[in-house]
């Protein structure tokens, strides 16, 4: 009984943890690979997250399609400790 207890307070901690995740905590690193700054991805951002939060109210649809141009990327599809080059010109670095 005391296992089942155990485990139950600790999926719903689990779940909490998940809930609580906001918008995307993105902070500019360094100026990256031919002079481009880059972004971290963490659990739980999207590249909408990130783009909306470089964008700083723009719409960042525009940027979205950016970021996976400069990455290469095929879809939206991002994971958790990659890095991300942004444009230069993004409202965040201004």
């Amino acid at each position: 009984m005391l296992v089942i207890v155990v485990a139950l307070l600790a999926l719903g901690g689990f779940w909490l943890g998940t809930r609580a995740v906001g918008h995307a905590d993105v902070q500019v690193v360094v100026t990256g690979q031919a002079g481009l700054p880059w972004v971290e991805v963490h659990e739980g951002d999207t590249l909408w997250k990130i783009a909306d939060a470089l964008s700083e109210g723009d719409a960042p649809t525009a940027l979205v399609e950016e970021i996976k141009r400069l990455n290469g990327l095929p879809d939206s599809l991002i994971r958790p400790g990659s890095r991300l080059y942004v444009p230069n010109d993004t409202a965040a670095l201004r």
